[in-house]
Order: C-alpha cells, then structure tokens, then sequence
C-alpha cells in the first residue's frame, strides 16, 4: 500500500478522532448503510469468525453489538498506525492489528471503504491493487466476503481525481470467473458504489 495513502487515513483520523470522518465517510447513516449492506454476507447471528479489512477505528464492533452478533471472534486489521491505536482504546477487548496475516483464515471478511482512494496512483496501478487485494481476501475467507467500490456510473461533475471509480460489470466477472459461482452484485443503494458478495 502506498505510504501515501496510509499517511491520509492517520491524517484524518487526528483531525476528526474516532468518529466517521475520521476515516472518511460524510457521516454515520451512510457509515451504517455500508454495515447493513455488507452484514448480508453473514448466513449466522452468532459463533463465527470475522476479519474487519481496513478496519478504521473499529466501528464495525458497535455496529454488531448494536445489531445483536453474538459470540463474534474478531480480528481487525489496518495499515494505519493511528487507526489501529485509536481502535484499541476504543474497544480494548478485542484484536486490531496492521500487518497482514497470511496464514490465518476466517468465517468471513468485509471491507469497506479501503479501496476507494488512489491519491497519485494510476488506473491501472490502483486496479491491479483492487484484484490483488480481492484474491488475498478469497484465500483467507472461509465461507465469504463481502467488499465495496465506487461505481464508474457515479455522476461525471462529481467524481475526484484522486477516487478509483470501478467497473462493476468487470468486478463481477473477475469475481464469478476466479472465486465462486454464488456472487451477488449489489448496486440497487443510493449511494455512488456497489458491493460485491463472494459466497463459498
């Protein structure tokens, strides 16, 4: 990952704290949709094993609890430092972590919101890094994953330079080709994304 881009989440988050725009999002109902949508991966209310992939400050701890997840055995994982220490004051019982872990795998894995900003990085730099990170996440997920990506059907007057604007009919097809035949392409939330399901 560029260092770049790790030093714009630590930024963020020392500005705003804890809280949605501390790790980007506009606010926190769209925060929670992302959850809601993402939580469809889940086929259990309880006893399975969860990697929260660019995990932020941890947020997704509030959402389960929240949403009544029980006996939830999670790992969260970011390359930012001052995500990662602002997590673990947050939610002091549970596992954050930034380095990748290889040889762990689990129930499930979401991410949400990691592969949304380029910065510098070239379109087919940053698509490659899509697809890299999209296999490493099939070889640790068990039973699924579930992902997001900005939607080149996004508005042209609002799209930034420094966003990854997906093909979703690309993604899809790479997911369905190389992971699984249960894929699920959700675009139907009025947001400027989609999100992917990989069900095992």
């Amino acid at each position: 990952m560029d260092t770049k881009i790790i030093n714009y989440y630590n930024k963020k988050v020392k500005e705003y704290g804890p809280v949605s725009k501390g790790v980007d999002w506009n606010g926190k109902e769209s925060q929670y949709l992302r959850f809601d949508i993402l939580s469809n991966i889940f086929e259990e209310k309880s006893d399975f094993s969860l990697l929260d992939y660019g995990c932020g400050y941890g947020e997704f701890l509030n959402y389960l609890d929240k949403n009544h997840y029980k006996n939830i055995s999670y790992t969260g994982f970011d390359l930012s430092n001052e995500m990662i220490t602002r997590a673990k004051l947050k939610f002091p019982n549970n596992y954050f972590t930034n380095k990748i872990l290889h040889n762990l795998t689990y129930d499930y894995t979401i991410l949400s919101g990691t592969l949304h900003i380029k910065l510098e990085n070239s379109e087919s730099k940053w698509k490659k890094h899509i697809i890299k990170t999209l296999n490493h996440l099939n070889q640790i997920s068990k039973k699924g994953f579930a992902f997001n990506l900005l939607t080149s059907y996004s508005n042209k007057e609002y799209m930034k330079d420094y966003l990854y604007y997906a093909s979703p009919e690309e993604i899809f097809k790479y997911c369905k080709l190389n992971f699984s035949k249960n894929v699920l392409l959700d675009h139907s939330y009025n947001l400027y994304e989609f999100t992917v399901f990989v069900k095992k």
